[in-house]
């Protein structure tokens, strides 16, 4: 299989750091699928994508396994092959475990953690035959807890833990498995909207070539567990 082009699958692919990660693996001369639970964004953000190389846009709920395992189909469909998952889709809901409803914990759960289950599951098969590459985009979160993150903490502190386990899983198999888990983003994640006032933190293009880093890495080593944060955040 190594004279082929290879192929990646980004989950939550249509915006932030998914989007970023899309345009590095397209710059790689990867085939790409982003996901989204809205098909027509995952389509319109493939299209501004396009001119990089080949993608297409895939309509997935990371929380329903059937959702996944249908968008890695068409996948596998189309180009025959998975090489990288890029588990990324994620959402944070925040507050006070005595304000925080039942159903902001389950929804952060579902897609933080168990929908990154469901993406490596339904795509280990096929990356097992293409000695691939699984990456899951965690957070400082998943080491740092704090106020009002009982919801997300647990979800990415669950997802660190996750990653580390099934990297001990799959590396005899050949599928190399990493997390990284970057600090400050700038993203549309809780409801920023990405500005001037943003370009302290980590972009999305840095994630990209994070990404593309390890790709390129000799396969005798792998970089399991990955921290990255703004270099100077503003000074308090």
């Amino acid at each position: 299989m190594s004279t082929e082009k290879k192929t990646a699958l980004v989950t939550g692919g249509s915006k932030g750091i998914g989007f970023g990660v899309a345009k590095a693996l397209l710059q790689m001369n990867y085939n790409v699928a982003i996901t989204s639970r809205s098909l027509s964004s995952a389509e319109k953000a493939a299209g501004k994508l396009s001119e990089y190389g080949d993608i297409i846009g895939l309509e997935a709920d990371v929380r329903s396994f059937e959702s996944q395992k249908n968008a890695v189909q068409k996948l596998l469909d189309k180009w025959g092959r998975l090489d990288v998952l890029i588990a990324n889709a994620g959402l944070g809901h925040f507050g006070s475990v005595d304000q925080l409803s039942v159903d902001d914990w389950k929804e952060t759960i579902d897609t933080n953690l168990t929908g990154v289950f469901y993406s490596v599951k339904t795509c280990v098969e096929a990356l097992k035959k293409s000695k691939g590459y699984i990456i899951t985009i965690s957070s400082l979160a998943g080491t740092n807890f704090f106020a009002g993150g009982a919801a997300y903490n647990a979800s990415k502190f669950g997802l660190t833990g996750f990653t580390q386990a099934i990297m001990l899983d799959l590396r005899n198999e050949g599928v190399k498995v990493s997390t990284i888990m970057p600090g400050s983003v700038s993203t549309y994640f809780n409801d920023n909207e990405p500005s001037e006032e943003d370009n302290w933190k980590i972009q999305i293009e840095d994630i990209g070539e994070l990404v593309t880093d390890l790709l390129k890495m000799n396969p005798r080593t792998l970089p399991s567990k990955i921290e990255v944060r703004p270099s100077q955040p503003p000074k308090k």
